[in-house]
């Protein structure tokens, strides 16, 4: 994509993107995720029912009378967009790839952080990792990340997600959001966990992280239509499926069931959030339930 091509292409998804958080997210983003820390602000004197416990004993022993510290939320957070760009994004079964689909909503939630004034870093990976844009505000910093996004389309290779968490966990220091947006495909699983488990929970314990997984309905259910070859992305291994069989079909939907109850048992065992998006339903409306949700549970 030529230069000017991509810019007028980011200028129009800021624009959709600033839409949709202006709509339909309201003040539900900065409800939801407010709070996740307390600033010093001021000392000042003690006044009756002040808690004893916050009184500055320094500033109270030179001055002669008591001091308090002030403290105030701190308002501006760090979030931090983790978007899987491997092979399995190139599929979708209707207007949006599932990779497609991931670049929208880290546009949607950059826009949305940025509105809120809060720092927004990247990181792109596909069977490595290929770009991290570390944390900044401001719009300029915006449109970097969007046009990152837009310029890193899915390509080759399997999922490199673990060391993409492990790279998150070495370079941020301050105690950030981290959206995770992959299909959660590919990748080796040892029993119930996945290579992505150890590197995902060890991010967790100092950073608060939400995962986004997208899915296609045509990967649960495929209709009636005789023989079909199919080719998974990342590994290249073709297969000619009988979509005309009725136990094909249930074979096939077991199977994604299964690993579906896989995946929600390996997050909820990692105390990882898990937001369910689809290429076939407007996500922004799963992103909304989420910040609601959270707002709720705080």
């Amino acid at each position: 994509m030529l230069t000017e091509e991509l810019m007028k292409e980011v200028r129009r998804l800021e624009i959709r993107a600033r839409r949709r958080v202006d709509d339909l997210f309201g003040g539900e983003y900065h409800s939801a995720f407010k709070g996740q820390g307390i600033e010093f602000a001021e000392v000042r004197e003690y006044e009756p029912g002040d808690d004893i416990r916050t009184i500055d004993w320094n500033v109270t022993a030179r001055a002669g009378r008591p001091f308090v510290k002030r403290f105030v939320e701190e308002r501006q957070l760090t979030v931090i967009l983790a978007v899987d760009l491997s092979a399995s994004g190139l599929f979708g079964s209707g207007e949006k790839t599932k990779g497609r689909v991931a670049i929208e909503t880290a546009a949607v939630l950059a826009s949305a952080a940025s509105r809120n004034n809060d720092r927004v870093g990247t990181i792109l990976f596909d069977d490595e990792v290929r770009l991290f844009v570390p944390p900044a505000a401001g719009r300029p910093h915006l449109l970097r990340v969007l046009r990152e996004l837009l310029d890193a389309q899915p390509a080759g290779g399997s999922s490199g997600m673990p060391e993409a968490l492990r790279t998150l966990d070495r370079v941020l220091h301050r105690r950030s959001i981290v959206f995770v947006v992959s299909d959660f495909e590919g990748g080796e699983w040892t029993g119930d966990e996945p290579a992505w488990a150890a590197p995902l929970r060890r991010l967790g314990r100092r950073h608060e992280v939400a995962a986004l997984t997208i899915a296609d309905p045509r990967e649960v259910e495929l209709p009636r239509i005789g023989l079909i070859e199919l080719q998974d992305p990342e590994t290249g291994k073709r297969v000619l499926f009988d979509a005309g069989s009725r136990l094909a079909r249930s074979r096939l939907h077991e199977r994604a069931m299964r690993d579906e109850a896989r995946l929600t048992d390996a997050l909820r065992r990692m105390k990882v959030d898990r937001v369910e998006l689809s290429t076939s339903r407007p996500f922004v409306d799963d992103l909304l339930a989420y910040f609601r949700m959270r707002e709720r549970r705080r």
